[in-house]
């Protein structure tokens, strides 16, 4: 049997016997499965979470941990920042798109001082410290950063500057083992547990099972091998994550990531996608992509960033995430760092959580001129890259990409250049087009009756930019939704009698 064919929906009318029954019915147990999971059990269904692994937290519980949360949270103000939804809105706007669901951005802004509160209230920690150092996470147990180039250009002229990467407290964390991520799920894991909430391990969906009027009605699932019939009286929500390890889905819609995704677990399959789509559900921005760079924000920012003609592109203080996605998608993938000794000594000596990102240069010269003729650039393109930098930087400005003061030096001499192609993997951050009560539309632009999705298998406020925490963010926001509405959904727990129900 093709794959294709086994993702194509289960008639009801095939089923003879259910293997398992709840009123709600929610595929992983992520970030977006347990916080659906919470609010449907608290809206009175009857709920059972599917997960494919021997345990809860998916790629959630291995992230960083970031939720982007602002428009003056109580973390915010009590750190000295001023934030509004309006001003929160006005920053996603400029930074997410293009294309972006303005719907979605404005209902996520307005909603955000009370999905802080609801996170803090199901026991979730931040700790009232800020880390304003350049870096992809704080080294510490720090609970609030900039974690989408807030602060930096072109953005620090569109909005008010304010951080709104929010992260869970955690002592002695281990970041890309066991971080912040953690913290966020573990007391999610714990509330899901003292509601009663149904989980089963092991189980991978494998199909939606619908009835006659193409209403869904269950999954079809297998477990050690042997199929599993799930009935879902009033809905089914998916919270399957990303398609970053599906390499057909990855060569049809975002070839770019063709070989390096960083997702942080491999079952980010693009299952719940591809069921839904052969009920006919429509999908958004498919080739929008968050990409990592691997570099040290520290050297970064304190020197300049190069292409492969030799030519800065992007202001080397911003996000790491837009500098990912502008070396990749513009540039080809091509970039060098160029920085001077004594700028060398000052990052390597800052605090960092990232220490293998600190490897030595691959190129030391005396002068740009040899350094350029070591890196095998264009004669004099790297020269005029830097002269023209120098000449502003003796003022402490950058004309031309609006890099902050600070960070802003002449570029002097011995000089070192860091290879910095290839430093990029990502993940997928399209899927399944919802509405904001996180129901799965059809292509027709109705929703699909019964089914429900949140997290990294649909398309959130993400269309063309990023920024840390907005998928723990939009995914634990949207998952609320989806089991507030799955469990509302009381006019599917008494359907029109199915054949599988005789």
């Amino acid at each position: 049997m093709s794959d294709t064919a086994t993702v194509r929906p289960l008639r009801a009318a095939e089923v003879t016997e259910w293997d398992l029954t709840a009123d709600v019915v929610i595929a992983g147990y992520g970030i977006a499965g347990a916080c659906a999971a919470i609010e449907a059990a608290r809206a009175g269904a009857d709920v059972l979470v599917l997960e494919r692994t021997g345990g809860w937290g998916g790629a959630a519980a291995l992230s960083g941990g970031y939720v982007y949360l602002g428009g003056g949270t109580p973390l915010q103000r009590a750190l000295g920042f001023e934030d509004s939804p309006e001003n929160m809105e006005k920053f996603l706007l400029a930074a997410l798109g293009p294309g972006v669901d303005t719907g979605k951005i404005h209902d996520y802004c307005e909603g955000s001082l009370e999905h802080f509160d609801w996170l803090v209230e199901q026991g979730v920690p931040f700790k009232q410290a800020f880390w304003g150092e350049p870096g992809w996470e704080p080294p510490h147990d720090e609970g609030l950063m900039y974690s989408g180039g807030e602060n930096a250009a072109p953005f620090n002229t569109i909005a008010t500057p304010a951080p709104r990467g929010h992260l869970p407290q955690m002592a002695n964390k281990r970041t890309g083992l066991k971080g912040g991520g953690y913290m966020l799920m573990k007391p999610l894991a714990d509330v899901v547990e003292s509601l009663g909430v149904r989980t089963e391990y092991d189980v991978r969906l494998q199909r939606l099972v619908v009835g006659a009027d193409d209403r869904v009605l269950g999954v079809a699932a297998r477990r050690y091998g042997k199929p599993v019939l799930i009935r879902a009286r009033r809905g089914v929500v998916l919270a399957t994550g990303s398609f970053a390890y599906n390499e057909q889905m990855i060569e049809n819609y975002a070839p770019r990531l063709i070989g390096r995704p960083a997702a942080a677990i491999e079952e980010h399959d693009g299952i719940g996608i591809r069921v839904a789509q052969a009920l006919g559900a429509d999908v958004a921005h498919m080739d929008a992509t968050e990409v990592a760079f691997f570099g040290d924000p520290q050297l970064l920012a304190r020197g300049i960033l190069v292409n492969g003609r030799g030519q800065r592109y992007i202001p080397e203080d911003t996000y790491g995430g837009r500098i990912g996605q502008a070396t990749l998608i513009q540039q080809d993938n091509q970039a060098y760092l160029i920085i001077d000794e004594q700028a060398l000594e000052q990052g390597q000596g800052t605090e960092t959580a990232t220490p293998f990102f600190r490897q030595p240069p691959k190129w030391a010269a005396e002068t740009v001129a040899e350094l350029e003729a070591d890196m095998g650039l264009p004669t004099g393109a790297l020269q005029a890259t830097v002269e023209v930098y120098n000449r502003h930087a003796t003022d402490g400005a950058d004309p031309l990409l609006g890099k902050k003061p600070q960070w802003v030096r002449p570029i002097g001499a011995p000089v070192a250049g860091f290879d910095l192609r290839g430093f990029t993997a990502g993940f997928t951050l399209g899927g399944l087009r919802t509405d904001l009560d996180s129901r799965v539309l059809h292509v027709s632009g109705e929703p699909i009756a019964g089914l429900f999705a949140a997290g990294r298998c649909t398309s959130g406020i993400c269309a063309g930019g990023y920024v840390s925490g907005a998928s723990l963010g939009d995914g634990s926001f949207y998952g609320r939704r989806a089991g507030i509405a799955a469990a509302a959904n009381t006019a599917a727990a008494t359907p029109l009698i199915d054949p599988a129900d005789q």
